[in-house]
């Protein structure tokens, strides 16, 4: 036997460094709640997209009737406004809610959803039963503001 008990020492041995493969459960657990808040935040931001390109294609739509308003005499006028308001309105709200409207339950509605007074105390009256009547006098002046007012109005649709 040798003197010197340190010579019989042998080096520190490091185990080997751990690998990156598989990861912790931790980082399963991580890597889903990723994934799952991607796929809502994808979808709430398609629902936005979808929602702005119906309201811009609408506001769209307004304008060309505007600018085809003289062209038109005031009955096609209030038509026009009368469809796109109501398809608006069935987009938004349903149509098991908008399509029983018609007169007054029509406006009320139009009033009560734009905040206003105007579609049954102002130029929107033309609305409700302009279609019965044989002759019909629009206000286009207000009547097209009111209705681009409405449409830019929040919606949930």
């Amino acid at each position: 036997m040798n003197g010197d008990p340190l010579a019989q020492l042998r080096d520190i041995h490091l185990p080997e460094p751990v690998g990156w493969w598989p990861p912790a459960p931790g980082w399963w657990v991580l890597g889903v709640i990723v994934l799952v808040l991607a796929a809502v935040a994808a979808r709430y931001l398609v629902r936005y997209i979808s929602r702005g390109r119906f309201r811009r294609e609408a506001r769209r739509e307004l304008s060309n009737l505007a600018g085809n308003q003289a062209g038109m005499d005031d009955r096609q006028l209030v038509e026009q406004l009368n469809i796109l308001l109501r398809q608006v309105a069935i987009r938004a709200y349903g149509r098991e809610t908008v399509s029983p409207l018609v007169g007054g339950r029509w406006l009320e509605f139009l009033n009560r959803k734009g905040d206003t007074d105007q579609f049954t105390a102002g130029p929107g009256q033309v609305l409700g039963d302009g279609h019965y009547r044989s002759e019909i006098k629009a206000d286009a002046e207000r009547l097209v503001p009111l209705v681009e007012k409405w449409l830019r109005r929040r919606h949930p649709c």
